[in-house]
Parts: structure tokens; sequence; C-alpha cells
């Protein structure tokens, strides 16, 4: 009996002691890199989708260099894009994913963040937020930009980066965020939550092991008066579309959400690709007209 009780205290002792080690690590080390998923493979080039393009290169304000594309629009242009891509691969494997805007006539600035393709450095969150800011102000020197409107297009992770970076240039006429999240604990908590059987503790480790800071929720209301989309799929189980339409929520007017049936994450423009790109030009072409009559 007696050493029975004391095996139970020396398991408990060693349960507390890596629950307390696990706890730790997450606390001080934590998992924010694990929204990162960068690589250099090359998986299409524009050339491949009929696209015009140009390679380019810019410095962003801590002095690092960043690879993109430029995609000039097709005949008279009504705008420029600039994209913010998504958390995994690099741009090569999301052009797709905008090759239509060309045609619609918007101009498309796309880049790779830190640590994605050819793109110098390594990724942070708040490396991100530079990259974008530095994208802009690349877009906006460009003399095709010159008299145009210039709008951000994020998706997934590059939504709520888009959304981040806008709230505090208010030279962005328009933004867009599809399939992406209100905030990086709360989209934490979520997938956490596939793995732990309470809400709260999948909070609590949400919160002890990701950073707070750069929330697009904190933010998006600082967009009004300047219109937002946000596009959400059905069936996305990677940034769930109850988190979108938080940050719908949270946004102030004008704004518009959409929810694409069925559709899984970044999967919209494969389900739905004639009205994807019909709501998309519309809101662009529409916030143009805005614009110009300001």
């Amino acid at each position: 009996m007696v050493r029975s009780k004391g095996w139970r205290r020396i398991r408990w002792s060693v349960r507390l002691g890596l629950l307390a080690l696990v706890v730790g690590y997450l606390k001080f080390v934590g998992l924010d890199a694990k929204f990162y998923y960068p690589d250099h493979e090359v998986y299409v080039d524009p050339a491949q989708l009929g696209l015009r393009y140009q390679n380019i290169t810019f410095r962003t304000r801590d002095g690092v260099k960043l690879h993109g594309w430029f995609l000039p629009a097709v005949g008279v242009a009504k705008g420029m894009v600039v994209h913010c891509h998504g958390n995994a691969a690099n741009v090569t494997g999301h052009v797709v994913l905008v090759s239509w805007l060309p045609d619609a006539g918007y101009h498309v600035l796309m880049f790779d963040y830190r640590g994605y393709g050819k793109s110098e450095g390594r990724v942070t969150r708040a490396g991100t937020i530079l990259d974008a800011h530095a994208a802009l102000d690349y877009a906006r020197a460009r003399p095709e930009a010159a008299g145009l409107p210039v709008f951000l297009y994020g998706q997934s992770l590059g939504g709520a980066v888009a959304i981040v970076v806008a709230a505090d240039r208010p030279e962005v006429a328009a933004v867009v965020a599809e399939s992406t999240f209100s905030s990086h604990r709360g989209i934490a908590a979520r997938h956490v939550r596939r793995l732990v059987r309470f809400d709260w503790l999948a909070r609590f480790l949400a919160t002890i092991s990701i950073s707070g800071g750069y929330d697009p929720i904190d933010v998006v209301a600082r967009l009004s008066p300047r219109p937002l989309l946000v596009i959400a799929a059905e069936n996305d189980q990677i940034c769930f579309p109850e988190l979108a339409r938080e940050l719908y929520d949270a946004a102030g007017e004008p704004k518009s959400f959409w929810l694409a049936p069925r559709a899984e994450h970044l999967a919209i423009l494969e389900e739905h690709p004639r009205e994807l790109a019909e709501r998309v030009t519309q809101f662009f072409d529409q916030a143009a007209n805005r614009t110009g009559r300001d």
C-alpha cells in the first residue's frame, strides 16, 4: 500500500513535470513559426498562364530584398492591385489565383514575403507586415500606377496582412480579404480544439503558445470609410468561415460579405470561377469609381 502510494506520487510528479515543460516551452518558445510554410520550389511561371510579367525586386524598410512579379493590365488599366498571398509555398504557387485580374483591367503586383521563394531573410509576423508595406510603396512608385487607385487583395494569411497594412495606409482605396481569419490566437484555438476536449483549454493553449499583435480584428474598423469585401469558403477547414464573419462584423461600413457555397480553402476560384471574378472585379470597379469622385 505504501509502495503503491509512492508510485502514484512519482507518476503524478512526472506528469506535472511534463505538463510544466510543455507549458513552459509553449509560453517561452511558442508556435508562431507554425503559421508559415515557405519553400523555394517553382510551381507555375506566369507565361504558362498566358500572362505578360516582369521579375521585380525591392527592399523593405529594414533592408530585406524581396522578389515578386508585376503583371500589367490588358488594355486600359483601371487600378493597381497589390496581392498578399497565403502562408504556404511562394508566389509561383499563388499566381493562378489572381491570373484573371489583368484581363479585367488591373495591374497586379505580387511578391514573396521574406524567406519565401527568391526573397531574402526569414519570415516573421512583423516581417510580413513590413514586406507588404514595402510592396505597396513599390507599387505606388511604378509609373503604371500614376493616377490610378491602389487596392490590396489578400488571401488566407495575406488577408490578415492586407487589413493590418491598409489600416495604416489611407492611400489604399479598398481591400479584399479572402479565406482569412480574425486573429492569430483565434485560429490557433480552433485548430487546437480538434486535439483537446474543452474550448477553454484550447483557448488557453493558443494564448500561451501564440503571440499577440498584428491581428486584423483589432484594426479592421479603421478601414472605414474605405470599402472592404470579405470572402469566405463554406467548407474551409483551415481558415474557418465563422472567423471571417467575425472579422466582417467588426468592420465599419461600407462592407460586403460573401460565403462561397461548397468551396474549400483557397478553392473558391476552382468552385466558382465566374462569380468570384465578377464579385471582386465589380468591387474594385465600384471602389475605383468612388475614388475618382472623391
